[in-house]
């Protein structure tokens, strides 16, 4: 997610230091190459070789080592750093940083940075909500400082209240939008189905398939990674939607998925992808009870379900609109590919084959065969769905002249 980013951790003197060092560990597990600045007072709540371990850098505090002479450049730091996250932010150092005091590293280093600055305050209730702090940090704000407000919870002084830092989870989560709002589909609004639909038959039992919504979550994942406002449709899965970039929109049924679908793509998308395994057939009935065990066998009436793809396909859409669905096949793979294809009216089409192993659902691969209406086939081998999801966009974005 954050691969090849360079991140500057400043750390102060607050007892949340000590959630730091998973945030480190967030960072460097995206992918971010993270260097740690400490305050000395920072020095007492977590350890300098704490954060370098993790961090896999030295751990600057001071404006120089005293044995060596050798001095820790608050502007080289200054200039490495796409980003500035300064947590936990002591009420302290955020006077500092208002008034343009400079009597530690941390704080030149931030006079000196050419680079964003995220601030995530720390401290008691009642020293975040006084005036001159609520002052300092309007300060901050209006020169650009972005801040992630603190949450309310038990305090260290046993207080309850607004002072606590925001867990790191969540930091992560705000320096991930950040950057992926640079990225190149920044503007571009994209519609997702996934997973499966539940159809009733008593309040108990239904009917459903295998799909367990990885691809699509994938797809969401990588295109709100590249800066796309996406908007999943997702039916009854495990899964959780990681990234602040994804609006989720949680369906039971084939109905309840289509009317979110036409609702949501009536709001304007740049692009649609059906990669949801909609149920095709409901029973007739639902009973209001749980159905008994009898004696001898079961029928039930199957009514067919309406249409997603088909109907969306038929509305009225943007010039630029890229429509593209999904073909699981057992048999006769590209032939019912291609009849679908040209069938739904879609601009490409996603080939997926249960013949293939490691391909399909409850996988953590797949393996396609990306097929334009324009004639175009591109077959990819067996890969990660992390990286399938990559080169579908990458097709869509050759649609949209971006590649």
């Amino acid at each position: 997610m954050l691969s090849g980013r360079h991140i500057l951790l400043g750390v102060t003197g607050s007892i949340a230091a000590y959630k730091v060092a998973l945030l480190v560990r967030l960072f460097v597990r995206a992918g971010a190459d993270v260097k740690v600045v400490m305050t000395p007072t920072a020095k007492e709540f977590i350890s300098p070789l704490t954060l370098a371990t993790l961090s896999k850098h030295p751990v600057p505090v001071e404006f120089f080592n005293p044995e060596n002479g050798e001095w820790n450049s608050h502007v080289s730091l200054g200039l490495w750093a796409d980003l500035f996250v300064i947590a936990p932010a002591s009420a302290n150092t955020i006077a500092k940083m208002a008034s343009g005091i400079a009597d530690n590293l941390l704080l030149t280093t931030y006079l000196s940075a050419k680079c964003p600055v995220m601030l995530a305050p720390a401290m008691d209730l009642d020293m975040y909500a006084h005036k001159a702090t609520q002052a300092n940090l309007r300060a901050l704000v209006e020169a650009g400082v972005e801040l992630v407000e603190p949450a309310s919870g038990e305090l260290a002084s046993g207080l309850d209240g607004k002072g606590r830092m925001e867990e790191p989870e969540k930091i992560f989560q705000r320096v991930v939008a950040r950057f992926s709002a640079e990225g190149p589909l920044k503007g571009r609004r994209v519609l997702i189905s996934a997973g499966p639909t539940r159809e009733a038959i008593d309040p108990i039992r239904f009917i459903s398939n295998r799909s367990t919504g990885k691809m699509g979550y994938a797809i969401a994942r990588e295109a709100a990674l590249r800066g796309a406002k996406v908007t999943l449709v997702s039916g009854p899965v495990s899964l959780k939607a990681e990234h602040p970039g994804i609006e989720l929109v949680s369906v039971t049924s084939a109905a309840q998925m289509y009317e979110a679908m036409c609702t949501e793509y009536d709001k304007g998308c740049d692009a649609v992808i059906f990669t949801a395994a909609v149920a095709d057939y409901k029973p007739a009935e639902c009973s209001p009870v749980k159905l008994k065990k009898g004696e001898g066998g079961l029928s039930m009436e199957l009514l067919r379900t309406k249409d997603i793809c088909s109907a969306i396909c038929t509305r009225p859409r943007g010039k630029d609109c890229v429509l593209v669905g999904f073909a699981l096949e057992t048999d006769h793979s590209l032939e019912n590919a291609l009849g679908k294809l040209e069938r739904k009216g879609l601009d490409m089409i996603v080939l997926n084959s249960m013949e293939d192993k490691g391909a399909g659902v409850e996988t953590d691969t797949n393996k396609i065969t990306i097929i334009g209406s324009d004639g175009t086939k591109k077959e990819f081998p067996l890969k990660s769905k992390a990286e399938v999801a990559s080169d579908i966009l990458d097709a869509v974005s050759v649609r949209w002249g971006l590649c």
